[in-house]
Protein backbone atom coordinates (compact mmCIF):
# COMPACT_ATOMS: atom_id res chain seq x y z
CA UNK A 1 0.00 0.00 0.00
CA UNK A 2 1.26 3.43 -1.15
CA UNK A 3 1.59 5.88 1.96
CA UNK A 4 -0.81 8.68 2.33
CA UNK A 5 0.19 12.22 2.05
CA UNK A 6 0.06 12.72 5.49
CA UNK A 7 2.63 10.14 6.16
CA UNK A 8 5.33 11.51 3.54
CA UNK A 9 4.72 15.42 3.81
CA UNK A 10 3.87 17.81 6.48
CA UNK A 11 0.89 19.87 6.72
CA UNK A 12 1.53 23.41 7.10
CA UNK A 13 -1.69 24.47 8.68
CA UNK A 14 -0.39 22.35 11.90
CA UNK A 15 1.77 24.52 12.64
CA UNK A 16 1.98 28.13 14.34
CA UNK A 17 4.45 31.18 12.85
CA UNK A 18 7.02 30.27 15.75
CA UNK A 19 6.90 26.58 14.81
CA UNK A 20 6.40 27.48 10.80
CA UNK A 21 10.13 29.40 11.27
CA UNK A 22 11.88 26.22 13.30
CA UNK A 23 10.06 24.22 9.79
CA UNK A 24 11.54 26.73 7.46
CA UNK A 25 15.37 27.27 8.87
CA UNK A 26 15.80 23.46 8.96
CA UNK A 27 14.03 23.12 5.65
CA UNK A 28 17.05 25.07 4.49
CA UNK A 29 15.11 28.83 4.10
CA UNK A 30 15.12 32.27 4.91
CA UNK A 31 13.40 33.06 8.47
CA UNK A 32 11.31 35.50 7.04
CA UNK A 33 9.53 33.02 4.28
CA UNK A 34 7.80 31.88 7.41
CA UNK A 35 5.85 35.15 7.55
CA UNK A 36 5.46 35.06 3.86
CA UNK A 37 3.87 31.49 3.82
CA UNK A 38 1.78 32.36 7.26
CA UNK A 39 -0.38 35.02 5.64
CA UNK A 40 -0.82 33.06 2.63
CA UNK A 41 -2.35 30.23 4.46
CA UNK A 42 -4.53 31.87 6.62
CA UNK A 43 -4.92 35.37 5.50
CA UNK A 44 -4.60 34.42 1.27
CA UNK A 45 -6.35 30.87 2.58
CA UNK A 46 -4.76 29.44 -0.87
CA UNK A 47 -5.43 26.34 -1.64
CA UNK A 48 -2.13 25.12 -3.53
CA UNK A 49 1.26 27.06 -3.45
CA UNK A 50 0.66 28.49 -7.30
CA UNK A 51 -1.04 30.64 -5.53
CA UNK A 52 1.66 32.23 -2.90
CA UNK A 53 2.67 34.57 -6.12
CA UNK A 54 5.26 36.68 -4.41
CA UNK A 55 7.45 33.21 -3.63
CA UNK A 56 9.60 32.55 -6.63
CA UNK A 57 8.77 28.90 -8.80
CA UNK A 58 11.75 27.33 -7.15
CA UNK A 59 10.67 27.73 -3.81
CA UNK A 60 7.28 26.49 -4.46
CA UNK A 61 8.26 23.67 -5.74
CA UNK A 62 10.83 22.78 -2.67
CA UNK A 63 7.20 23.51 -0.38
CA UNK A 64 5.22 21.15 -3.01
CA UNK A 65 7.68 18.65 -2.63
CA UNK A 66 7.94 18.53 1.70
CA UNK A 67 5.03 19.71 2.85
CA UNK A 68 0.45 20.10 1.92
CA UNK A 69 -2.35 22.79 2.56
CA UNK A 70 -4.49 20.82 4.30
CA UNK A 71 -8.67 21.76 3.68
CA UNK A 72 -11.96 21.30 4.82
CA UNK A 73 -14.78 21.40 2.65
CA UNK A 74 -18.11 20.82 3.80
CA UNK A 75 -20.61 18.02 2.29
CA UNK A 76 -23.71 19.29 3.34
CA UNK A 77 -25.23 22.69 4.52
CA UNK A 78 -28.41 22.39 5.92
CA UNK A 79 -30.14 25.92 6.98
CA UNK A 80 -32.80 26.99 9.47
CA UNK A 81 -35.72 28.79 9.21
CA UNK A 82 -34.57 31.49 11.33
CA UNK A 83 -31.10 31.67 9.35
CA UNK A 84 -28.64 29.29 11.50
CA UNK A 85 -26.62 26.98 8.82
CA UNK A 86 -25.34 23.65 10.17
CA UNK A 87 -22.02 22.48 8.07
CA UNK A 88 -21.59 18.77 8.03
CA UNK A 89 -17.37 17.88 7.45
CA UNK A 90 -15.88 14.47 6.64
CA UNK A 91 -12.84 14.25 7.74
CA UNK A 92 -10.05 12.34 6.53
CA UNK A 93 -9.96 9.32 8.26
CA UNK A 94 -14.13 8.79 7.90
CA UNK A 95 -15.17 10.88 11.01
CA UNK A 96 -18.01 13.68 10.64
CA UNK A 97 -18.23 16.83 12.59
CA UNK A 98 -20.30 19.25 12.56
CA UNK A 99 -20.11 23.53 12.83
CA UNK A 100 -23.18 25.95 13.41
CA UNK A 101 -23.18 29.65 11.83
CA UNK A 102 -25.09 31.39 13.91
CA UNK A 103 -26.78 35.22 12.48
CA UNK A 104 -26.43 37.82 14.91
CA UNK A 105 -27.38 41.35 15.07
CA UNK A 106 -24.91 42.75 12.32
CA UNK A 107 -22.12 39.86 12.33
CA UNK A 108 -21.88 36.45 12.12
CA UNK A 109 -21.14 33.95 15.19
CA UNK A 110 -19.58 30.04 14.35
CA UNK A 111 -19.85 27.41 16.79
CA UNK A 112 -16.36 25.25 16.22
CA UNK A 113 -16.05 21.33 17.11
CA UNK A 114 -12.94 20.15 19.05
CA UNK A 115 -13.69 16.49 18.90
CA UNK A 116 -14.90 14.07 16.67
CA UNK A 117 -17.82 12.70 19.53
CA UNK A 118 -17.25 13.52 22.85
CA UNK A 119 -16.67 11.54 26.44
CA UNK A 120 -18.19 13.55 28.82
CA UNK A 121 -21.22 11.91 28.77
CA UNK A 122 -23.51 14.35 29.62
CA UNK A 123 -27.48 13.45 30.51
CA UNK A 124 -28.73 16.03 28.19
CA UNK A 125 -26.50 16.03 24.99
CA UNK A 126 -27.00 14.25 22.28
CA UNK A 127 -23.37 15.19 21.19
CA UNK A 128 -22.59 12.37 23.80
CA UNK A 129 -24.59 9.69 23.32
CA UNK A 130 -22.61 9.11 19.97
CA UNK A 131 -19.62 8.41 22.00
CA UNK A 132 -15.50 9.57 22.01
CA UNK A 133 -14.21 9.29 18.21
CA UNK A 134 -11.09 11.22 18.34
CA UNK A 135 -9.83 14.94 19.35
CA UNK A 136 -9.39 17.20 16.17
CA UNK A 137 -5.96 18.52 14.99
CA UNK A 138 -5.17 22.34 14.92
CA UNK A 139 -5.60 22.53 11.14
CA UNK A 140 -9.48 20.76 11.18
CA UNK A 141 -10.18 22.84 13.96
CA UNK A 142 -9.19 26.13 12.18
CA UNK A 143 -10.01 25.29 8.89
CA UNK A 144 -14.14 24.72 9.80
CA UNK A 145 -13.28 28.77 10.21
CA UNK A 146 -11.81 29.34 6.59
CA UNK A 147 -14.15 27.02 5.03
CA UNK A 148 -17.44 28.89 6.46
CA UNK A 149 -16.06 32.59 5.35
CA UNK A 150 -15.34 30.94 2.05
CA UNK A 151 -19.24 30.40 2.11
CA UNK A 152 -19.63 34.26 3.78
CA UNK A 153 -17.27 35.55 0.89
CA UNK A 154 -17.16 34.04 -2.27
CA UNK A 155 -14.73 35.00 -4.35
CA UNK A 156 -13.25 37.48 -2.00
CA UNK A 157 -10.35 37.40 0.54
CA UNK A 158 -11.89 36.40 3.92
CA UNK A 159 -11.93 39.30 6.38
CA UNK A 160 -12.97 38.80 10.11
CA UNK A 161 -13.40 42.78 9.80
CA UNK A 162 -15.92 42.58 7.28
CA UNK A 163 -18.95 44.48 7.69
CA UNK A 164 -21.93 41.65 8.62
CA UNK A 165 -18.70 39.12 8.75
CA UNK A 166 -17.81 36.51 10.94
CA UNK A 167 -16.50 37.98 13.97
CA UNK A 168 -17.09 35.86 16.80
CA UNK A 169 -16.39 32.23 17.34
CA UNK A 170 -17.30 29.79 20.30
CA UNK A 171 -15.67 26.25 20.72
CA UNK A 172 -19.43 25.19 21.68
CA UNK A 173 -19.55 22.89 18.91
CA UNK A 174 -18.96 18.84 19.66
CA UNK A 175 -16.18 17.92 22.21
CA UNK A 176 -15.35 19.44 25.26
CA UNK A 177 -12.41 22.05 24.18
CA UNK A 178 -10.40 21.44 27.01
CA UNK A 179 -9.77 17.89 26.63
CA UNK A 180 -8.22 18.43 23.52
CA UNK A 181 -5.77 20.84 25.29
CA UNK A 182 -2.88 21.24 23.49
CA UNK A 183 -4.15 21.19 19.81
CA UNK A 184 -7.27 23.75 20.98
CA UNK A 185 -4.46 25.85 22.58
CA UNK A 186 -2.69 25.84 18.91
CA UNK A 187 -5.51 26.25 17.08
CA UNK A 188 -6.13 29.68 18.91
CA UNK A 189 -2.80 30.84 18.64
CA UNK A 190 -3.23 30.63 15.09
CA UNK A 191 -6.87 32.29 14.68
CA UNK A 192 -5.44 35.17 17.11
CA UNK A 193 -2.32 35.94 15.47
CA UNK A 194 -2.07 39.18 13.76
CA UNK A 195 -0.67 37.35 10.79
CA UNK A 196 -2.70 34.44 10.82
CA UNK A 197 -6.72 34.76 11.14
CA UNK A 198 -6.45 38.10 13.01
CA UNK A 199 -9.78 37.50 15.56
CA UNK A 200 -9.84 39.33 18.59
CA UNK A 201 -9.18 37.72 22.01
CA UNK A 202 -12.63 39.53 22.88
CA UNK A 203 -14.42 37.90 20.80
CA UNK A 204 -13.34 34.35 20.99
CA UNK A 205 -15.18 32.04 24.12
CA UNK A 206 -14.01 28.58 25.11
CA UNK A 207 -16.45 26.96 26.70
CA UNK A 208 -15.47 23.78 28.97
CA UNK A 209 -17.89 21.70 31.56
CA UNK A 210 -15.39 22.10 34.25
CA UNK A 211 -11.84 20.30 34.21
CA UNK A 212 -10.55 22.59 36.61
CA UNK A 213 -6.49 21.64 35.69
CA UNK A 214 -6.85 22.50 31.85
CA UNK A 215 -8.82 25.73 33.13
CA UNK A 216 -5.77 26.85 34.73
CA UNK A 217 -3.59 26.29 32.30
CA UNK A 218 -5.90 28.30 29.99
CA UNK A 219 -5.43 31.17 31.91
CA UNK A 220 -2.05 31.18 32.30
CA UNK A 221 -1.17 30.22 28.55
CA UNK A 222 -3.96 32.76 26.26
CA UNK A 223 -5.96 35.17 26.85
CA UNK A 224 -9.92 34.52 25.71
CA UNK A 225 -13.40 34.53 27.05
CA UNK A 226 -14.47 31.52 28.91
CA UNK A 227 -17.24 29.86 29.65
CA UNK A 228 -18.51 27.60 32.00
CA UNK A 229 -21.48 24.48 31.44
CA UNK A 230 -22.88 24.54 35.01
CA UNK A 231 -26.44 23.60 34.82
CA UNK A 232 -26.75 23.11 38.39
CA UNK A 233 -25.88 24.86 41.51
CA UNK A 234 -25.33 21.71 44.04
CA UNK A 235 -23.07 18.65 43.37
CA UNK A 236 -25.92 16.58 43.84
CA UNK A 237 -27.84 17.64 40.79
CA UNK A 238 -24.69 18.44 38.89
CA UNK A 239 -23.00 14.82 39.09
CA UNK A 240 -26.55 13.24 38.26
CA UNK A 241 -26.21 15.77 34.90
CA UNK A 242 -22.82 15.97 34.53
CA UNK A 243 -20.49 13.23 35.39
CA UNK A 244 -17.42 15.17 35.33
CA UNK A 245 -18.82 16.66 38.49
CA UNK A 246 -17.68 13.58 40.67
CA UNK A 247 -14.38 14.72 39.48
CA UNK A 248 -14.26 18.41 40.04
CA UNK A 249 -17.45 19.56 42.19
CA UNK A 250 -18.69 22.70 42.93
CA UNK A 251 -16.53 24.12 45.45
CA UNK A 252 -13.46 23.27 43.23
CA UNK A 253 -14.84 24.27 39.94
CA UNK A 254 -15.83 27.84 41.36
CA UNK A 255 -12.82 28.33 43.35
CA UNK A 256 -10.80 27.95 39.99
CA UNK A 257 -13.49 30.40 38.39
CA UNK A 258 -12.54 33.12 41.04
CA UNK A 259 -8.87 32.38 40.31
CA UNK A 260 -9.07 32.68 36.82
CA UNK A 261 -7.31 35.87 35.26
CA UNK A 262 -10.00 38.20 33.71
CA UNK A 263 -8.99 41.38 31.80
CA UNK A 264 -10.77 44.59 33.19
CA UNK A 265 -14.33 44.04 32.55
CA UNK A 266 -14.81 40.94 31.12
CA UNK A 267 -16.76 38.17 32.97
CA UNK A 268 -16.90 34.71 32.94
CA UNK A 269 -20.12 33.42 31.42
CA UNK A 270 -21.97 30.77 33.08
CA UNK A 271 -24.06 28.35 30.91
CA UNK A 272 -27.21 27.04 32.48
CA UNK A 273 -29.70 24.77 30.76
CA UNK A 274 -32.90 24.87 32.14
CA UNK A 275 -34.96 21.54 32.48
CA UNK A 276 -37.97 21.20 34.02
CA UNK A 277 -38.09 19.80 36.91
CA UNK A 278 -34.51 18.81 37.25
CA UNK A 279 -33.03 22.55 38.06
CA UNK A 280 -35.40 25.37 37.45
CA UNK A 281 -37.14 25.76 40.69
CA UNK A 282 -37.09 28.97 41.89
CA UNK A 283 -35.20 27.86 45.37
CA UNK A 284 -31.88 26.81 43.14
CA UNK A 285 -32.16 29.95 41.08
CA UNK A 286 -31.63 31.36 44.61
CA UNK A 287 -29.08 28.57 45.25
CA UNK A 288 -27.13 29.57 42.33
CA UNK A 289 -26.84 33.36 42.96
CA UNK A 290 -25.44 32.65 46.47
CA UNK A 291 -22.93 29.64 44.44
CA UNK A 292 -21.28 32.39 42.28
CA UNK A 293 -20.91 35.02 45.20
CA UNK A 294 -17.78 37.16 44.56
CA UNK A 295 -17.30 35.88 40.66
CA UNK A 296 -17.45 37.91 38.13
CA UNK A 297 -20.18 36.29 36.12
CA UNK A 298 -22.99 36.70 33.95
CA UNK A 299 -25.20 33.78 33.56
CA UNK A 300 -27.07 32.60 29.83
CA UNK A 301 -30.44 30.80 31.07
CA UNK A 302 -30.79 28.18 27.93
CA UNK A 303 -34.05 26.35 27.88
CA UNK A 304 -33.63 22.51 27.24
CA UNK A 305 -33.67 21.76 23.74
CA UNK A 306 -35.66 18.80 23.25
CA UNK A 307 -34.60 15.90 20.68
CA UNK A 308 -36.03 12.67 19.86
CA UNK A 309 -35.81 10.01 22.88
CA UNK A 310 -34.71 12.41 25.43
CA UNK A 311 -35.73 12.12 28.96
CA UNK A 312 -36.10 15.63 29.70
CA UNK A 313 -38.31 18.38 28.37
CA UNK A 314 -37.90 22.46 28.95
CA UNK A 315 -39.65 24.47 31.29
CA UNK A 316 -42.58 26.50 30.31
CA UNK A 317 -41.64 30.52 29.73
CA UNK A 318 -43.02 31.71 32.68
CA UNK A 319 -40.77 29.14 34.88
CA UNK A 320 -38.01 30.43 33.08
CA UNK A 321 -39.12 33.85 33.17
CA UNK A 322 -39.65 33.50 37.01
CA UNK A 323 -35.60 31.80 37.57
CA UNK A 324 -34.35 35.07 35.56
CA UNK A 325 -35.52 37.47 37.92
CA UNK A 326 -34.74 35.68 40.47
CA UNK A 327 -30.79 36.27 39.42
CA UNK A 328 -31.46 40.13 37.98
CA UNK A 329 -32.55 40.92 41.69
CA UNK A 330 -29.57 39.11 43.18
CA UNK A 331 -27.46 41.78 40.74
CA UNK A 332 -26.69 39.11 38.07
CA UNK A 333 -26.59 40.05 33.97
CA UNK A 334 -28.88 37.27 33.04
CA UNK A 335 -29.84 36.24 29.52
CA UNK A 336 -32.37 34.04 28.21
CA UNK A 337 -30.98 32.66 25.10
CA UNK A 338 -33.28 30.84 22.92
CA UNK A 339 -30.90 28.63 21.18
CA UNK A 340 -31.15 28.92 17.36
CA UNK A 341 -31.40 26.29 14.48
CA UNK A 342 -33.74 23.89 16.80
CA UNK A 343 -35.17 22.70 13.59
CA UNK A 344 -32.11 21.24 11.90
CA UNK A 345 -30.83 19.88 14.84
CA UNK A 346 -28.34 22.89 15.27
CA UNK A 347 -29.50 24.05 18.97
CA UNK A 348 -26.87 23.79 21.92
CA UNK A 349 -26.22 19.84 23.14
CA UNK A 350 -27.82 18.59 19.62
CA UNK A 351 -24.59 18.01 17.21
CA UNK A 352 -23.89 14.48 16.60
CA UNK A 353 -23.04 14.22 12.72
CA UNK A 354 -24.42 11.09 12.34
CA UNK A 355 -24.77 10.64 8.63
CA UNK A 356 -26.59 8.13 6.28
CA UNK A 357 -26.53 6.93 3.22
CA UNK A 358 -28.90 7.67 0.16
CA UNK A 359 -28.49 7.17 -3.80
CA UNK A 360 -28.04 10.86 -3.68
CA UNK A 361 -25.25 10.92 -1.49
CA UNK A 362 -24.93 11.44 2.30
CA UNK A 363 -26.81 13.55 4.83
CA UNK A 364 -26.80 14.67 8.16
CA UNK A 365 -29.89 13.57 10.23
CA UNK A 366 -31.54 14.63 13.44
CA UNK A 367 -32.66 10.87 14.65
Amino acid sequence: MMPSIEATKIDLRDMTLPELEDWVLSAGLERFRAGQIFRWLWRGDVASFDQMTNLGKELREKLSELSYISHLHPKEIERSQDGTQKFLFALSDGNYIESVLIPEKGHYTLCLSSQAGCAMGCRFCLTGKGGFKRNLKAPEIVNQVLAIQRTLLPGEKPSTSAPGGLTNLVFMGMGEPLANYENVLKSLRILLADEGCGFSSRRVTVSTCGLVPQMEKLGRDITVNLAISLHAPDNDTRSFLMPINRTYPLEVLIEACRRFPLPQRRMITFEYLLIYGVNDAPEQAQALAKLLKNVRAKINLIPFNAYPGSEFKPPPPERVLAFQQILVKNHYTTMIRRSKGADISAACGQLHAHVVYESGGLRSTGQ
